[in-house]
């Protein structure tokens, strides 16, 4: 299976090369990275591309911390949505939740957890690739765990220190700009990659929160992730999140969603049966949790609730909202008031 990550991915990296003096078209051509598609926001590059990005960035430039750099240089909206999330969140914490959550709309396999380090004090976030065989670049790996450390520091207004850091990959034969960027000597060859932060650093306000702002993008970002399917997700899945988007463009018929799967109508209806299903019964379920999640938020009408799931009439809704609730949707927006 061919994993995937943002074409923005792959532009970030060209500009940092660009910065350090290379020809654009140089490493566009050794790699096959299309510039074109950096214009795109829905546009995807193969994960095999994104890692001859940061190889050959990393050689034509000559810097051997071409990937702290990297982060370093990093500034607001170079990942679209995902980046706004992030820096309109009211906290650091809740800046790196953001992270957590929405990383899929810029990268196929990568995941970010937030835990326990050991310490009441401190606080630990691992970043793993969950695809079987797939192996991170050490300059990808360096960027993303350095990003956490700048854009913290960037958001929150004053400096951050990482209390630890731990890298999959050898040592490089010098760790001075580790230390800089990081705060703190890595340890390489480790299990996994990880960060850990003072939990007074995720405790931070951050004086761009935007609360409003942050609503109207965690929206657009809770659509564009219901529409990315998980790349090794099963059919009801995939359906689901096609459901997702096609309910808003009011065409979520087995035909449409057959169609973008490359399915015929009754091959789609076998693969859901083989896992127990139906599409009325994936469709049903979506609306069921949509509506719920529609009818907390006072500002959306509940005719607009309807026309939001994709219902030629009020009624219909009603009837399907009293059949999985046994309430009308007035009743349960007096309920959640």
């Amino acid at each position: 299976m061919a994993f995937q990550v943002s074409a923005r991915i792959g532009a970030m990296i060209v500009q940092a090369a660009v910065r350090h003096g290379v020809d654009p078209a140089e490493i566009t051509r050794e790699t096959g990275f299309d510039p074109t598609l950096a214009g795109d926001p829905d546009a995807r590059i193969d994960f095999a591309v994104e890692e001859a990005l940061w190889a050959t960035a990393a050689r034509l430039t000559g810097d051997d911390a071409f990937g702290l750099h990297a982060a370093e240089a990093l500034r607001p909206g170079a990942f679209d949505v995902l980046d706004y999330a992030v820096r309109t969140a009211p906290t650091v914490r809740a800046a790196l939740d953001r992270v957590a959550r929405y990383n899929r709309l810029e990268h196929d396999v990568a995941t970010f957890t937030i835990g326990d380090a050991g310490d009441p004090e401190v606080v630990r976030i691992e970043h793993r690739l969950a695809g079987v065989g797939v192996v991170q670049h050490r300059h990808s790996a360096e960027m993303t765990m350095a990003s956490l450390v700048v854009v913290a520091a960037q958001i929150s207004g004053a400096p951050v220190v990482a209390r630890a850091v731990e890298l999959r990959h050898a040592a490089p034969a010098s760790t001075a700009e580790h230390v800089r960027v990081l705060g703190v000597e890595p340890r390489f060859d480790a299990a996994t990659n990880a960060v850990e932060l003072a939990r007074e650093v995720l405790d931070r306000p951050c004086p761009a929160a935007d609360p409003v702002l942050a609503r109207v993008i965690e929206r657009h970002a809770e659509a564009l992730l219901a529409a990315r399917p998980d790349p090794a997700a099963r059919t009801s899945q995939r359906v689901r999140a096609l459901l997702a988007q096609l309910l808003g463009e009011q065409d979520a018929s087995l035909g449409a969603v057959a169609a973008r799967l490359r399915l015929s109508e009754r091959s789609l209806q076998r693969r859901l049966a083989d896992e127990g299903l139906t599409f009325d019964a994936v469709l049903d379920d979506l609306r069921r949790e949509l509506a719920l999640r529609y009818l907390a938020d006072p500002r959306i009408a509940i005719a607009e609730v309807a026309y939001l799931l994709a219902y030629s009439e009020t009624s219909a809704f009603h009837r399907a909202f009293k059949r999985w609730t046994g309430a009308t949707p007035a009743e349960a927006r007096r309920r959640a008031a």
